[in-house]
């Protein structure tokens, strides 16, 4: 039998409850997936034909060491994925500019490099935006991620001025369609569409992860949402898995982060998801 890490973090060290139904599928394909711990230096990745990277959800605290451990199984040789290039290229938020250049409509995004002191609230006014999102270009789960009113920007200056000398900063566009209607996440599997689902904040908060109260649901996405996510996975490469997250914004859909590291892919909402990645994982 073919053996295969599926690598995690040391929060949750045998898989997150969605991963684990990876592992009998791939057994009925020949192949044995056992969890690893990414930061387990005892680990024997050699013995291992592949590693599919899971929840590594600490993997942007940790950036600079994650980025070694993926050169690492690299000069192992040992086939990785997504592939480390991917991986590379999505760590940093930046890559929504690419994809912007490619013609994915993405949410407004202001971007600011290191430099002379800028007032966020100024910036703020000359774009006419009410409510802004301030993130690092490095995050994940919403990470030092605050959402703020123009007239409220002075409360977030610091926080935009440490993250735009460190390790980067983004603003975008508050949707507000995010509340009233949720966030689309539309899974990929080997290129090809698989499910979507439909998440929701809890009252009076804004982000739809489950650390912070968000639910999700299976659904059908528009139209327009497949069309759009699908241009984007494509855009992006070669990929094991793919999520592209985004709202309907005016009948256009806005992709707001296109996940290739380390994304929940919901595998336990939708029958046969899990089937349909462990027949991917095979295939390569």
């Amino acid at each position: 039998m073919r053996r295969i890490a599926l690598a995690t973090s040391e929060s949750y060290p045998t898989l997150t409850a969605d991963d684990r139904l990876l592992i009998e599928p791939l057994a009925r394909l020949g192949i044995q997936a056992t969890p690893a711990v990414w930061t387990d230096l005892s680990y024997d990745w050699a013995s291992c034909a592949m590693v599919v990277i899971r929840s590594c959800w600490d993997y942007h605290l940790r950036i600079a060491e994650f980025l070694r451990w993926i050169d690492s199984l690299q000069t192992l040789g040992i086939q990785l994925w997504n592939s480390s290039a991917i991986v590379r290229w999505n760590s940093n938020k930046s890559y929504l500019r690419e994809l912007e250049t490619k013609g994915i409509s993405i949410v407004p995004t202001l971007w600011f490099e290191p430099g002379p002191r800028i007032s966020l609230a100024n910036e703020l006014r000359r774009v006419e935006w009410q409510q802004a999102v301030v993130k690092p270009r490095i995050s994940a789960t919403a990470h030092r991620t605050k959402l703020i009113r123009v007239d409220q920007a002075e409360e977030a200056q610091s926080l935009f001025d440490e993250l735009r000398e460190g390790p980067g900063v983004m603003v975008q566009k508050f949707m507000e369609p995010i509340v009233r209607e949720g966030e689309w996440s539309l899974m990929f599997f080997g290129g090809e569409f698989s499910h979507a689902v439909l998440k929701t904040p809890k009252a009076g908060d804004f982000r739809v992860q489950h650390d912070f109260g968000g639910h999700e649901r299976l659904a059908r996405a528009p139209g327009l949402a497949m069309q759009a996510a699908e241009k984007a996975v494509r855009a992006a490469g070669e990929t094991l898995y793919a999520r592209a997250d985004g709202v309907m914004d005016g009948g256009e859909f806005r992709l707001m982060e296109l996940e290739l590291i380390e994304p929940a892919l919901f595998l336990g909402e939708s029958p046969g998801a899990a089937e349909t990645l462990a027949a991917a994982i095979a295939g390569r």
